[in-house]
């Protein structure tokens, strides 16, 4: 039942690399836009507020697929936008992640926002008063109190984004839904092995996240 997984055919291994790779540098993306949209979400400036309220509410409301493909369509084959250029695998691969990256940062920055609101409004004019700059009470007093509330949130969000880098597969990127239709199309006679195959490989990317992630965000509660 499992031979295809020994002919040496498939690279299954190496298609999950690729989705591990989707993920980690995804994941390192989304976290600094989405702070970089908390911050304007919470800014005094009103033209910073309008751009990250349209821009979350629009992007988070779009479907991921359709970002994918505009980042596909729209920057590399009308633009000519190709990121650094190399192979059609190379480009294909960053502008998933481009496109990863600009719809997970909404929900990354919405998370931040509702830790950033778990902290005591006190907390924010008590620096203000002692001269701090909105930049400096952010960095300094209010994000690392979020942080900490909202490690579980995030937790959420990393398991969504690894299970949306299947979408990748829509503009040919070599992850592992890609390999999955691939073997479901030759291997007929094998359909649940293929289908359990790919299921256990994803539940061991994000249970031991999960797992651990809320370890840690029980460790470094905000206790109030």
């Amino acid at each position: 039942m499992f031979d295809f997984l020994t002919s040496g055919q498939y690279d299954v291994l190496g298609a999950f690399w690729v989705t591990v790779q989707l993920t980690l540098y995804s994941a390192v993306g989304s976290l600094i836009w989405g702070l970089m949209l908390a911050g304007m979400r919470v800014s005094p400036v009103p033209l910073m507020r309008s751009f990250g309220t349209a821009y979350v509410n629009f992007v988070r409301n779009t479907p991921l697929t359709l970002l994918i493909l505009g980042c596909s369509l729209g920057l590399e084959q009308t633009l000519g936008i190709t990121l650094g250029g190399g192979t059609s695998k190379e480009i294909g691969f960053r502008l998933a992640v481009l496109g990863l990256i600009a719809y997970t940062g909404t929900f990354v920055c919405e998370a931040l926002r509702s830790g950033i609101n778990t902290v005591p409004v006190g907390q924010a004019e008590a620096a203000r008063a002692l001269g701090l700059s909105f930049f400096q009470v952010l960095t300094l007093i209010v994000l690392p109190q979020a942080f900490r509330a909202v490690i579980a949130p995030l937790t959420n969000v990393l398991i969504a984004l690894t299970k949306n880098t299947t979408v990748a597969a829509t503009i040919g990127v070599a992850e592992a839904a890609l390999l999955m239709k691939e073997m479901l199309e030759n291997e007929a006679d094998a359909l649940f092995a293929v289908f359990g195959v790919f299921a256990l490989g994803f539940v061991l990317l994000t249970l031991p996240t999960g797992l651990l992630l809320g370890q840690v965000a029980k460790r470094v509660a905000v206790k109030r």
